[in-house]
């Protein structure tokens, strides 16, 4: 059976660099960094105190103050990143099958920062009892649902939660919505949200690094957490070209694949995160030598580095030493279950504007990491074909393959 075709129509974008998606994208250009130090709730007790917290953002300015007592901090960036998105779509204009319109989404932390608001007035004995709707947000399939909602969405409706590959899963089951028929348009990325748990827990672990997120660099000491959201359209090929939409590229193809090695650790020989290439590569119909960029998971952690640069080598061989890379969460930081929904938008626009971002905070050269990885300053480059990786505790490994239409 033929396989239908599947492109990205539209995008939209909250993140520590930027709101929407020309000011994310001229960050990434200009290597800005969106790393500093966090505001929304105390760091002190911690032994870093910075993160890719979402900074200018007004939310007054896009919900009513009714909205805002039910909305998460996670909710309001999927929102306002869907209507980026939806409001350049022209998919208001002329007849939408609403039930063929889904939306898959990630998710990791969620709404847990409003829920740490809750019992945070509970527990200070605050003179005002707290709103029980901050609570609302509490399911990971909170944002999903607002969105659905707010767009008439009658369509496959999911949330997948993979912690870190959770929104380049949710691309890929998306994808896998319009091949097999099951709808012809699908909003899918993710949002998620800083709060303190998870940077609590990541202290824990000793897995960031106080002076900063530093990619494959010898001296990186671990990752910085960030937020914000990464939302696309995606549209079957023939629906996109019959009503004159925007094309930013192609979704080729995927690979999802296990470890079942550690909850935390990577498989250090690469294997996995190779496995889950080849058949990303596999499933597009490509062959390695196509790829003409990866967009790295790159989280600056001494281990994950060194592992993700041997899985590019054995997805790759000799071939990996000339492929551009770049980490993207030098600037952003690791925004968790958006952390691939951004990386996507990102790595589209790298595709249609052939220019690749920079990996910011490289100073010092390390042996086991040896690749090209666009030290410095952004590179322009013709670009036909792309991936993006993402790969989380637990080994759940997902590569995303683009490409120009």
């Amino acid at each position: 059976m033929h396989k239908r075709r599947v492109v990205v129509t539209d995008m939209g974008v909250v993140s520590a660099v930027g709101n929407d998606l020309p000011t994310f994208w001229r960050s990434l250009k200009e290597g800005r960094c969106g790393i500093r130090p966090i505001t929304i709730f105390d760091t002190s007790a911690y032994r870093s105190h910075n993160g890719g917290e979402v900074d200018g953002l007004s939310p007054e300015s896009h919900f009513t103050l009714r909205d805002l007592r039910r909305l998460s901090r996670c909710d309001q960036f999927g929102i306002i990143a869907a209507r980026e998105a939806m409001n350049s779509s022209r998919l208001d204009q002329g007849e939408i099958d609403r039930e063929r319109f889904g939306i898959i989404l990630g998710a990791d932390s969620g709404g847990i920062f409003s829920v740490e608001k809750y019992f945070r007035a509970i527990y200070t004995h605050a003179s005002k009892r707290p709103s029980p709707s901050l609570l609302l947000s509490f399911s990971l399939a909170a944002t999903t649902d607002h969105i659905a909602q707010e767009f008439d969405l009658l369509g496959p409706r999911t949330t997948t939660a993979t912690v870190c590959s959770s929104s380049s899963a949710a691309i890929a089951f998306a994808y896998d919505a319009i091949t097999s028929g099951a709808a012809e348009l699908m909003i899918s990325g993710g949002s998620d949200s800083l709060c303190e748990v998870t940077y609590a827990g990541f202290n824990s672990l000793r897995a960031i690094d106080s002076e900063g997120c530093r990619p494959f660099d010898k001296n990186r000491q671990g990752l910085s957490l960030g937020e914000g959201a990464g939302i696309l359209i995606l549209e079957e090929l023939a629906h996109a070209r019959a009503r004159g939409a925007r094309i930013w590229g192609e979704v080729l193809g995927y690979g999802i694949c296990a470890e079942a090695h550690h909850l935390t650790a990577p498989e250090p020989s690469g294997e996995g995160i190779a496995r889950s290439i080849r058949l990303a590569l596999a499933d597009a119909g490509i062959a390695p030598e196509e790829v003409d960029y990866i967009n790295a998971h790159g989280t600056a952690t001494p281990l994950n580095d060194v592992v993700e640069t041997r899985g590019i080598k054995k997805a790759f061989g000799k071939r990996a030493y000339e492929i551009p890379i770049s980490a993207i969460k030098s600037m952003i930081g690791h925004c968790l279950g958006s952390a691939g929904g951004i990386a996507a938008v990102a790595t589209l626009l790298s595709l249609h504007e052939g220019i690749i971002p920079p990996t910011i905070n490289y100073a010092t050269p390390d042996p086991e990491c040896d690749l090209d990885y666009t030290p410095h300053e952004a590179r322009k480059k013709e670009i036909s074909i792309a991936i993006s990786n993402s790969f989380a505790f637990g080994g759940n490994n997902v590569c995303l393959v683009f490409s120009k239409v």
